[in-house]
């Protein structure tokens, strides 16, 4: 068999099983199971698999047919300019996201050097991402998933950034550790009681513990927003990432534990998604 007929015939079961990017998985699964490029999977169709290559693939395939998402099958997505590894312990990180490190280069644009800390890293996409383009930065990141600080630290040290970078396994509440210029966070936002009207691919294999906010889901946010008053430096700076309908209440919250809102920043559907706040 070669690589066009194993792709055909895996995307035909894909399709049957709902997965609305077929071929394209086909196509990045083949390449996970033969350690080739995309590229090579979509220049050389006629190239023969052997019965390992072959079994491996459709291993792969019978895990996306059960709707585990790409990235923690091949345990690695892109963000910003850079793959990232995954595992089912971290949130995959989203495009969305990316506005936040638009932000903090935007805002800090002519600034040389600040200390900044991230609440909640996962995988690391944020905190590394704004260490690597901006090289004078001090970054400080915890999280209460002893997986997450591994999955953080392996992709620090891809990265050559773990000379920058310390980090801690605490939860927000326990954390008292220094004043900063800039906090940066993407708490769990979901309402609980949301969930069911997710997609099977996020609530079967994505962490809990990294979506649920609660039944109002505020919980997360109110304890990074309290917790950052007290660690941030006044004229620092908050930024988070929130939910479409949160704006209001949100900046409620953060009036009420002294930060003056700046923006409301709206995300690629032009829904809010980012709030940026000083302390004052």
């Amino acid at each position: 068999m070669n690589i066009d007929q194993a792709i055909k015939e895996a995307s035909s079961v894909l399709k049957k099983n709902r997965i609305k990017s077929a071929f394209l998985d086909c196509e990045i699964l083949m390449s996970k199971a033969l350690n080739k490029s995309r590229k090579f999977i979509i220049m050389n169709p006629n190239e023969k698999i052997n019965d390992y290559e072959y079994r491996k693939f459709k291993k792969l395939i019978s895990s996306r047919s059960n709707n585990k998402p790409i990235a923690y099958i091949i345990g690695k997505k892109s963000f910003w300019k850079y793959n990232f590894n995954v595992s089912e312990k971290v949130l995959i990180p989203r495009p969305d996201t990316e506005i936040l490190i638009e932000q903090v280069l935007k805002i800090y644009k002519k600034k040389e050097s600040i200390n900044f800390l991230e609440i909640g890293i996962g995988s690391g996409c944020i905190i590394l991402s704004i260490l690597k383009e901006k090289k004078s930065f001090l970054g400080r990141g915890i999280d209460v998933c002893k997986e997450s600080l591994k999955v953080c630290k392996d992709n620090a040290n891809k990265l050559n950034l773990f000379n920058r970078l310390k980090l801690f396994k605490s939860d927000i509440d326990n954390f008292h550790l220094g004043k900063y210029d800039l906090i940066i966070s993407n708490p769990p936002y979901i309402k609980k009681l949301d969930f069911k009207n997710m997609d099977d691919e996020v609530v079967k294999f994505e962490p809990k513990i990294a979506l649920n906010g609660g039944l109002d889901g505020l919980s997360e946010i109110r304890k990074v927003i309290k917790k950052s008053s007290e660690l941030i430096k006044i004229h620092g700076k908050l930024i988070l990432e929130i939910a479409h309908d949160q704006k209001n209440e949100v900046k409620r919250i953060l009036r009420n534990n002294n930060f003056y809102i700046k923006e409301v920043v709206k995300d690629f559907a032009n829904k809010d998604r980012c709030i940026i706040s000083t302390k004052i």
